[in-house]
């Protein structure tokens, strides 16, 4: 049950004290007039002054209080919002009388917000602070925060609680900050292209757009399943068939797989289809893209990740077959035989599904040997027809299909290719495609006849991409968990009761 902890129950106490003597702990009337930002802005000047203070300049502040020291006479408070942290002076002669002794220090704690106004002025020691002429409770908290110097350190905490995490780091909120920033850039760099910003239902008939397993739902209404949405790609291309020529969705993708460093079950991407384009057409886009992000974001090229040093201004293309020989170190001569490549992963102990075809090997060998080596920006093009249903086969060799994957830091993130408009080979390709789920691969694509009667009326020759943007951000912000870079990453529910009782104490 909540609130039994000894300390929750002393400051509940507190706030009913308060509210005796006159004052709401969870008063709704804030004057605010000033973040801390733009008060230590506009007074940097007061050092300069001979007095370092000027009474006639009156702030009205509000934050939470982050530390208390209380004094006989005067106590000083640092409080903190969301731009920045400030130091208050607060005097007893300064503040109605008895307010200081019987209200200030007996009923004010850490974690309370609290507003302030006053007057600004720089401290012997030389910090510009505010001198308090009057305080108000604005929200009592009851639960007290942890001890300031140790913070939130346990991982599951900080992701179970975020809004803990929040208050206690500082930094935590500025990888948020850097997240909201990624994604309005995306927005208006898509926008300034020329596309069109469209939405997508999140609730499919057929769990398509990807090779994934899905989550299933039940509609009541209609007495149906759907499944919640594993991309958008099926419903952005039949926009395409309909008239539209540069189309983008930032859109939350839901596949029901495993979870971990760079996997979470709903994830945030964007996907955007270009008519009268080709995949060659999306190489150049992306390095537009990221230009313009690091432009914007004033990132350094050369950018740090953990250990490595990833060099933005070298972007590779390489032939996914070429990289299993030239990165993996494949022997070129077993990389188009089936059996070849089945002995070769079990004699470096790589557990080979039965039943799998020629492309779905070719692509296990990239992901054992190739996938981890690549570290700057990669873009690994012309994939097997057999792993790619939805891409456009290359008219040179029809064995593979005009598709790229960017890899960056040994991990995948975009995907792109030269769409298939043929409605005849995309039937073939989802014929196969159930053929694959009927021998057990639970996450083959569906088929879909409805899109295949939305590419019979026409669809222009169109390019296009999906780009995981919890990925981009763990990139930009050197992050190396997805969980840090998702306000409320799923969890595994607490089911041991002493544990969870941990946590509330």
């Amino acid at each position: 049950m909540p609130f039994k902890n000894k300390f929750i129950q002393q400051r509940i106490e507190k706030s009913e004290t308060l509210r005796k003597e006159g004052f709401n702990p969870y008063s709704n009337d804030s004057h605010r007039n000033c973040t801390i930002k733009k008060f230590l802005n506009v007074n940097s000047d007061i050092a300069e002054m001979e007095e370092k203070r000027d009474e006639n300049r009156n702030y009205i502040v509000s934050g939470r209080i982050k530390l208390l020291r209380i004094m006989g006479k005067a106590s000083f408070v640092k409080i903190e919002d969301e731009s920045g942290t400030l130091q208050i002076y607060v005097a007893r002669d300064n503040l109605a009388e008895g307010f200081y002794n019987d209200v200030f220090k007996k009923n004010i704690e850490v974690g309370d917000i609290i507003e302030i106004s006053g007057y600004p002025f720089v401290t012997g020691q030389g910090e510009l602070s505010l001198h308090a002429d009057n305080l108000k409770m604005l929200t009592k908290a009851i639960s007290p925060l942890p001890e300031k110097f140790h913070g939130v350190t346990d991982k599951e905490i900080r992701y179970r609680k975020r809004y803990l995490d929040l208050i206690m780091n500082s930094e935590v909120r500025k990888t948020f900050q850097t997240r909201s920033k990624v994604i309005s850039l995306t927005r208006r760099f898509f926008e300034d292209k020329g596309f069109l910003e469209v939405e997508t239902p999140m609730m499919h008939p057929i769990a398509g757009g990807a090779n994934a397993k899905p989550f299933v739902t039940h509609h009541n209404a209609l007495g149906i399943n759907r499944f919640l949405r594993i991309a958008p790609e099926l419903y952005l291309k039949r926009l395409i068939v309909g008239g539209f020529e540069a189309v983008f969705e930032i859109n939350r993708n839901f596949r029901n797989e495993g979870m971990d460093a760079t996997h979470n079950p709903e994830f945030t991407s964007i996907e955007f289809y270009w008519a009268y384009k080709t995949y060659k057409d999306l190489i150049k886009i992306t390095k537009e893209y990221f230009e313009y992000l690091f432009e914007h974001l004033n990132l350094p090229t050369l950018l740090p990740y953990g250990d490595l040093k990833i060099n933005f201004d070298n972007f590779v293309e390489i032939p996914l077959i070429e990289s299993l020989t030239t990165i993996g170190g494949v022997p070129a001569e077993i990389t188009s035989d089936k059996e070849k490549i089945v002995a070769y992963l079990n004699s470096k102990n790589v557990t080979v599904k039965p039943g799998l075809n020629l492309g779905q090997l070719q692509g296990e060998l990239f992901d054992e040997f190739v996938e981890e080596k690549l570290i700057d920006p990669t873009f690994i093009t012309e994939y097997p027809v057999e792993i790619s249903p939805l891409a456009r086969r290359s008219d040179a060799n029809p064995e593979i299909t005009e598709r790229f994957e960017l890899f960056i830091a040994g991990r995948e993130i975009a995907n792109a290719f030269s769409e298939l408009n043929d409605p005849v080979d995309q039937l073939s390709r989802f014929e196969g495609q159930m053929d694959a789920k009927d021998a057990g691969d639970d996450e083959a694509h569906e088929m879909d006849l409805d899109f295949i009667e939305a590419l019979s009326y026409g669809m222009a020759p169109t390019a296009g991409q999906g780009i995981g943007i919890d990925r981009l951000v763990m990139l930009l912000t050197n992050e190396h968990s997805i969980r840090d870079v998702l306000l409320f990453p799923a969890m595994k529910p607490i089911i041991n009761e002493e544990h969870n009782q941990e946590e509330e104490n």
